[in-house]
């Protein structure tokens, strides 16, 4: 990706901070939030005026109506502006009415038709132009987004991490994949990264926690939804923070001196370690989960718990996977032993249960 304009990131105060409301709802809440946020912590202020809801019915944005506004907080504050387009009049109206930079949500990078159709109507912008991951961690349809805008001779292109979807409700509303995000920022390095707590966390509780691991990994950025009366917000409300909140976190929390190379390089590898571990947790949970569902089949059908000849063809089967891993037959045996330990005690506790 030689053609990007690497150098647009310099021309904003370090670390690029983006934030505003998750929605645009009415003109005072628009213009409330902007006030509230500090213009020597925070560059740009963003809002989304189209919303893609998984649900129809619900609030899918107040439309162009609110370019308008953002217009006017541009004018009232001297904040830059930002929003999200899905589609080529999406695009125009952006364009038309000044939006300074413009990004490309999670749902419509995983749709190459969509984003080609974005493309197509951004060609030869000067505008920035960010785009977020996919909903699911594939790297190659994020990169794909990136190629195909700037085949349309787009060059001041970004990206932003928002995290991954899973299938049950974790600690976070979308995983942060760390190690996927690191991969691409190591294959790119000349693209600026943004992080985006507020969809990876998807709670106030975590969101100061995901911002300081995501600066810790020398992100450009954050975009950050903040509402000046978040409880009552049309749309992700549990995400949003305060407008104060966040600034009084930039003032007294955010530009703390951090530790040394080498003690920021141990936590770096430990973070990853701690993301794996969590995520084999979740799924031990779910491999005790399907033991219940096997017990009940065998418990009708009075089958025995323990089967020999099943358990030795899977544990050579699992070998086999381990040795093309790099992995120590004794290492797996140990660990599968333990794991299928616990399901026959969870099998024989259905099974005998009066």
């Amino acid at each position: 990706m030689k053609n990007i304009e690497q150098n647009w990131i310099n021309s904003f105060k370090k670390p690029l901070i983006i934030s505003g409301p998750c929605s645009a709802e009415t003109e005072n809440q628009v213009l409330e939030t902007a006030k509230k946020l500090d213009k020597n912590y925070i560059q740009v202020f963003r809002a989304g005026i189209w919303k893609p809801r998984t649900r129809p019915n619900c609030f899918e944005g107040i439309g162009q109506i609110g370019l308008k506004w953002l217009n006017k907080v541009k004018k009232e504050t001297g904040f830059l502006t930002a929003t999200e387009v899905a589609n080529s009049t999406h695009v125009e109206l952006a364009l038309k009415y000044d939006i300074d930079i413009i990004w490309i949500g999670a749902r419509s990078t995983v749709n190459p038709f969509t984003v080609q159709e974005i493309s197509e109507a951004l060609k030869n912008t000067t505008k920035i132009i960010l785009v977020k991951n996919p909903i699911n961690p594939d790297l190659d349809l994020w990169i794909g987004a990136l190629e195909r805008l700037m085949n349309q001779g787009i060059k001041k292109i970004g990206v932003i991490h928002r995290g991954f979807s899973t299938y049950k409700s974790r600690k976070y509303r979308n995983t942060p994949n760390w190690g996927l995000a690191l991969k691409f920022k190591k294959l790119y390095p000349n693209i600026p990264m943004l992080c985006d707590p507020s969809h990876i966390s998807g709670n106030r509780e975590c969101l100061f926690e995901v911002i300081k691991q995501a600066m810790s990994f020398k992100y450009e950025g954050l975009i950050v939804e903040t509402h000046c009366n978040p409880d009552k917000a049309l749309s992700d409300s549990q995400q949003q923070i305060r407008p104060e909140q966040f600034v009084e976190f930039l003032k007294n929390d955010f530009f703390k001196k951090t530790n040394s190379k080498t003690e920021m390089e141990l936590e770096h590898i430990r973070v990853l370690i701690s993301e794996l571990d969590q995520n084999l947790i979740y799924l031990l949970s779910e491999r005790m989960e399907s033991s219940e569902k096997v017990a009940i089949i065998k418990k009708i059908n009075n089958l025995l718990v323990f089967q020999p000849k099943r358990w030795k063809s899977l544990i050579e089967e699992y070998q086999t996977l381990g040795q093309k891993l790099c992995l120590s037959e004794k290492f797996l045996e140990n660990i599968f032993q333990e794991i299928h330990k616990e399901s026959i005690n969870i099998q024989n506790q259905i099974i005998n249960k009066i």
